[in-house]
């Protein structure tokens, strides 16, 4: 008689995606790190082969802070031209490989970085696929003056937008700004979604990764890791 198996834990799920990841670095290159929980694997799995990259670029500081501890070289984004990969993760990823990201504040250095990237991996555990984008609060970073009036146009979508707030006081970015997270929203258009709202006075990034989508989607599923080109 066989015991049966206990199904992975989120956080099981996670290391397993992280791992899965390595095959997507390229040796002797400069790799595109984001941020998260799930990246955090991801970056504990690259110190294994930390003497077969040149170092990595990171979209944040406690991802650049991690993969210093770590011993892996971190150049600055200005100073690369171009990456072969960059793996980061999701708060939600559809069909098409469309995302929203933000959850951990990093989103517009997160768009920076991908956009350097030829291949865009996004590792993530089963919860995050959905049809439909907007289930998860979309963030959207703002200059701080222009919060209200950008809250106001979400509103008159028929959303809420409220600013993120750390111990009391709004959430300041590594960039030095704010974010409102956004509730209520369903979005079936992506790309125009994100060019639109981009356009908005105020915004530096809003948090749907339409442009800058993924390539290929490391799932953790109960049965293991799944591969989702696009």
């Amino acid at each position: 008689m066989t015991t049966p198996t206990a199904p992975l834990s989120q956080d099981e799920l996670k290391t397993l995606v992280g791992q899965a990841a390595l095959q997507y670095v390229v040796p002797g290159e400069i790799v595109g790190v984001g941020t998260g929980s799930t990246v955090n694997k991801f970056i504990d799995a690259l110190a294994s082969m930390k003497d077969q990259i040149k170092g990595a670029v990171s979209s944040s500081v406690a991802s650049t802070e991690r993969l210093k501890a770590l011993g892996i070289p971190v150049f600055d984004a200005n100073e690369v031209n171009a990456l072969a990969v960059y793996i980061d993760g999701a708060d939600e990823i559809d069909g098409q490989g469309h995302m929203v990201k933000g959850g951990g504040a990093a989103l517009t250095r997160e768009k920076i970085v991908a956009a350097l990237a030829k291949q865009f991996v996004c590792i993530a555990d089963a919860s995050k696929l959905v049809d439909v984008l907007g289930h998860f609060p979309l963030p959207v970073e703002v200059i701080p003056m222009a919060a209200g009036q950008i809250a106001r146009r979400f509103e008159a979508m028929g959303a809420t937008a409220a600013l993120r707030l750390k111990d009391g006081q709004p959430l300041v970015t590594d960039n030095g700004q704010h974010i409102l997270d956004v509730h209520g929203l369903t979005i079936t258009a992506p790309l125009a979604f994100e060019s639109e709202v981009n356009q908005w006075p105020g915004v530096v990034t809003v948090g749907v990764f339409a442009h800058q989508k993924a390539h290929v989607c490391l799932l953790g599923t109960a049965t293991g890791v799944k591969t989702i080109a696009y």
